[in-house]
C-alpha cells in the first residue's frame, strides 16, 4: 500500500470495457498502459513538458520492468495508479509503481520500472536533462 508521502503520485483511472477480456477482467498488458500514464502525469505534475523534450531530441524508454500481478481489476473498478521515483543515475530513473483498488486501497499489481533517457534520433543513451535531475534530487 502507498504511504501518504509527497513523493508518491496517484492517478485515478476507471476500468473500461476496452481494458478487459471477455470475462470483464483487466487484460495484463493494460496495467503497463496505466503505469505509463502515471509516470507521464508525474513528469507533467513537476512542470516538465514531454513535447519540449521531443523537440530537444530527448525520449524516455522503459529499459527494465519487474511486475507482480496480485489480484485482477475488473470492469467499472476505480483504481489508483501510483508513480514514486526511488533511484536515478545520470541516464536513468527508477520508479516503484502500484495499482490499487481506489475504495479499499487493496494492492492489485506492483512493479519496479527503470526508464532510460535516450537521444530520439539515434536511440543511444544520453544524460537526463538538468531539470529532470533536479526534480529527482528533490524527490529523494
Amino acid at each position: 500500500m502507498t504511504e501518504n508521502s509527497p513523493n508518491i503520485f496517484e492517478l485515478p483511472i476507471r476500468v473500461y470495457i476496452e481494458d478487459t477480456d471477455a470475462g470483464g477482467i483487466v487484460f495484463h498488458a493494460k496495467y503497463l498502459h496505466y503505469m505509463e500514464r502515471a509516470r507521464t502525469e508525474w513528469v507533467r505534475s513537476r512542470g516538465v513538458g514531454l513535447r519540449a523534450g521531443l523537440e530537444d531530441n530527448i525520449s524516455y524508454v522503459v529499459q527494465r520492468m519487474n511486475i507482480h500481478y496480485r489480484t485482477p481489476a475488473k470492469l467499472d473498478d476505480q483504481v489508483l495508479v501510483t508513480a514514486e521515483p526511488v533511484a536515478s543515475s545520470r541516464v536513468w530513473m527508477s520508479f516503484r509503481q502500484q495499482v490499487l483498488k481506489a475504495e479499499s486501497r487493496e494492492l492489485l499489481c506492483e512493479a519496479e520500472v527503470r526508464v532510460a533517457c535516450i537521444a530520439l534520433d539515434t536511440g543511444k543513451p544520453r544524460r537526463l536533462p538538468e531539470n529532470m535531475l533536479e526534480i529527482l534530487k528533490n524527490s529523494a
